[in-house]
């Protein structure tokens, strides 16, 4: 099999863990390559030149959600599943700790796995190619001390005017990330659903809302302050008064390798501690 690893950029215990996986499963007999730029921090994998597409049988991040996210994106390209392996703090979207990589290697090799397929986001904005986001797609003010007005539509009808700081559209994984922070819900992933939330909302209604997975929704930024539309904590581009940016599900599915089934709840429970809640 051929497995590669993308790596948390600079923390050093993931370093250590992907070293690990790369010594266990050679040992094995797989094939596991890294990035050019990682090479040095783990030099017992083969390489892969900087830039270039990942092929592999299995895409592996190694460190924390943001990691995750990373090898998701490449895990679509090579169409390929990703499996986390958590060498962060929460690590909501990983699937084991490193204690486990013997038997996460083990049940690979005999088939004992499970895949979980999960929905992503197109964000469209007039002018420009629609881009992918897997979390979220944020529109956001760009001045510190200003609030934005964004008008809501939901198909051709307007629903509200917001005055906030954002307005997040994120997906049921990334649920658990910035819409959490704002305020909103834990969804399920195995669910397809929009969940919209305002940032700090400075309006009567300011509560958060799940649209079911074929809606339509877009968001034009009214007054005269400009917004920014991040996707996935990534700057994608500015919007001007009038603007608006077009959110749907995507046709591209992500694809988690599990162990064993997850249970949503007991997930909630584990990752934020709540035994003696």
């Amino acid at each position: 099999m051929k497995i590669a690893i993308v790596l948390h950029p600079f923390r050093s215990e993931a370093a250590d863990v992907a070293a690990g996986f790369v010594a266990q499963a050679q040992a094995r007999g797989h094939l596991v390559e890294i990035a050019e730029s990682d090479a040095g921090r783990v030099p017992a994998a083969a390489v892969r030149p900087d830039g270039a597409a990942i092929a592999a049988d299995l895409v592996v991040g190694v460190g924390g959600d943001g990691t995750v996210i990373e090898a998701l994106r490449q895990g679509i390209t090579a169409d390929a599943p990703v499996m986390g392996v958590n060498a962060g703090h929460m690590g909501f979207l990983t699937e084991i700790e490193p204690a486990r990589i013997p038997e996460a290697l083990d049940a690979i090799e005999s088939g004992r796995y499970l895949l979980s397929e999960r929905m992503t986001l197109e964000a469209r904005v007039a002018g420009s190619e629609p881009r992918l986001a897997i979390n979220d797609a944020v529109i956001e003010k760009t001045v510190t001390q200003h609030v934005i007005r964004v008008a809501a539509w939901v198909g051709d009808d307007r629903l509200i005017g917001y005055r906030a700081d954002g307005v997040v559209v994120a997906t049921p994984t990334g649920s658990t990330a910035y819409n959490f922070s704002a305020g909103g819900p834990l969804v399920d992933p195995e669910l397809d659903a929009l969940v919209v939330t305002p940032v700090a909302p400075h309006t009567l209604f300011g509560r958060p809302l799940v649209f079911g997975p074929e809606v339509l929704l877009r968001f034009e930024v009214e007054g005269d302050r400009t917004a920014r539309i991040n996707l996935d904590g990534r700057s994608w581009c500015e919007l001007e008064p009038g603007d608006s940016v077009e959110v749907v599900r995507a046709a591209q599915r992500i694809r988690f390798l599990r162990l064993a089934p997850r249970n949503f709840a007991r997930s909630v429970r584990e990752k934020f501690h709540l035994h003696d809640a």
